[in-house]
């Protein structure tokens, strides 16, 4: 199989695994684990008083751009480490073909 088809089937499955809920039940509600999680425990615990509170809550914007830097310089890392591996394993290819 070559590079491409490699690649090529990768992003069908990623695809695929992002679809597939959708297709499943697709009039569900995706909302984030903190919205489900205070929903459980405010139904489970009417009363319930929090043990910490945050210090600032930014405004929807601010947090919008905050997770997308903290995505940004993930992907940064990640990218930079897949870069570097792959740049070795040529460098080891380029030395094996040099000492034949």
């Amino acid at each position: 199989m070559k590079d491409w088809q490699k690649y090529l089937l990768a992003l069908a499955v990623v695809v695929a695994i992002f679809a597939i809920p959708f297709v499943v039940n697709g009039s569900a509600k995706f909302g984030g684990a903190d919205m489900a999680g205070s929903a459980a425990i405010e139904q489970q615990q009417p009363g319930y008083q929090r043990w910490v509170v945050p210090l600032w809550t930014p405004p929807p914007e601010t947090e919008s751009m905050l997770f997308a830097l903290q995505a940004a310089i993930g992907g940064s890392i990640i990218g930079y480490f897949v870069g570097h591996e792959r740049a070795r394993m040529e460098m080891e290819r380029k030395g094996a073909k040099k000492a034949e």
